[in-house]
């Protein structure tokens, strides 16, 4: 079973510091990728909690399980990253929190165009 508990440390001004649970609601596999993927559903506003994913970042749209979402401006003609290869490129900008799925980003793989 995947513990799906993300622990970070508070620190307090005197030094001391306790932990913080927070329920884990995507996955960034590769310190290369560009979006995250959801491992549950969410819903607009809220907050993407996961191993290297950059803190205070929202999503723009209620989503379900599996789908991407970029965890940085992704400019037009830049590749989609995840699992540390280009999966895709981004057809336009793409904002933080905002899904990355066909209406967003074209297919790279056997494209001789793109290379």
């Amino acid at each position: 079973m995947i513990d799906l508990r993300h622990i970070d440390p508070i620190t307090f001004p005197n030094g001391g510091y306790r932990m913080k649970k927070a329920i884990i609601n995507c996955l960034r596999v590769n310190i290369k990728d560009n979006v995250v993927t959801l491992i549950k559903e969410i819903t607009v506003d809220e907050e993407l909690i996961g191993k290297d994913v950059p803190s205070g970042l929202r999503s723009c749209s209620s989503l379900k399980l599996g789908h991407k979402i970029a965890i940085g401006d992704i400019g037009e003609g830049d590749r989609i990253i995840k699992y540390g290869e280009t999966i895709g490129y981004a057809s336009r900008m793409i904002e933080p929190g905002e899904h990355v799925h066909v209406h967003n980003m074209v297919g790279g793989r056997g494209r001789g165009d793109l290379e």
